[in-house]
């Protein structure tokens, strides 16, 4: 999102309205990121590989399914869950923005 529109951008307050509000769940959302770079692409930059990032709903389920856990990685699945919806979110909305 980059507007220009001052209204628009106050209304959108990124910090104060979402990582303020979650620091410790970003953080683990951060990390459930980093571990995922380090299971499919461990020789490049941090980056998301949509390539291998296809199924979002489906992965976001298997994930919800066990929430409150502990992933085999360390990773907690709610800390998945909240990465999966992300991702599912920014398709959404870079599809609405390319019609």
């Amino acid at each position: 999102m980059k507007s220009t529109d001052k209204q628009e951008r106050k209304e959108t307050p990124i910090f104060s309205g979402v990582l303020m509000y979650f620091p410790e769940a970003l953080a683990a959302v951060a990390q459930a990121s980093y571990a995922g770079q380090m299971q499919h692409n461990p020789d490049k930059p941090l980056a998301w590989d949509r390539s291998k990032s296809g199924d979002e709903l489906d992965a976001l389920v298997r994930h919800l399914l066990q929430a409150g856990d502990i992933d085999t990685d360390g990773i907690r699945h709610s800390a998945k869950i909240a990465w999966r919806a992300l991702a599912n979110l920014q398709k959404e909305l870079e599809r609405e923005q390319n019609k």
